[in-house]
């Protein structure tokens, strides 16, 4: 596990986490971070500002941190989730202390989900599509059928 990550210990912190680094974050500039899902576009901006300007992940760490408490508050307030501690096989599998579980029971890792974006670069990876598809909003296009 990161080392910031070991400050984050617990589920009961991450809504004011998310809210320290609202603040602290829009204090500077005026970004429309409102947990809405369309806000979750500009953390794909963020993430691929992040990149562009050259920070390794050991630079960006904590703001890293900040947008993955941001899109875990965001499927919170928006899609019904909570903020859950992962119990030890999660915590191996996810290598994060807390994630959120979904309505329908299922569990999702957003810290590993933004470092996952910052990592790969690719629009697939988008935060935004991620809520989607998770929300049950995007479908996948059915498959063509062939006709013989």
């Amino acid at each position: 596990m990161d080392e910031v990550d070991v400050r984050v210990t617990c589920a009961r912190e991450m809504r004011r986490h998310a809210t320290e680094f609202v603040t602290r974050v829009t204090a500077r500039s005026r970004l429309p971070l409102d947990y809405s899902v369309a806000s979750l576009r500009v953390v794909d901006f963020l993430i691929d500002g992040l990149r562009k300007g050259g920070a390794d992940r050991e630079g960006a760490r904590e703001t890293l941190l900040g947008l993955g408490a941001y899109v875990g508050e965001v499927l919170v307030r928006r899609a019904g989730a909570a903020w859950v501690d992962f119990d030890d096989d999660q915590r191996a599998y996810f290598d994060r202390p807390v994630g959120v579980r979904m309505p329908d029971g299922r569990v999702w890792n957003p810290l590993g989900r933004v470092l996952n974006r910052f990592e790969s670069g690719v629009p697939e990876d988008s935060l935004q599509t991620f809520y989607l598809t998770l929300h049950g909003r995007l479908r996948r296009p059915p498959a063509q059928r062939v006709v013989e």
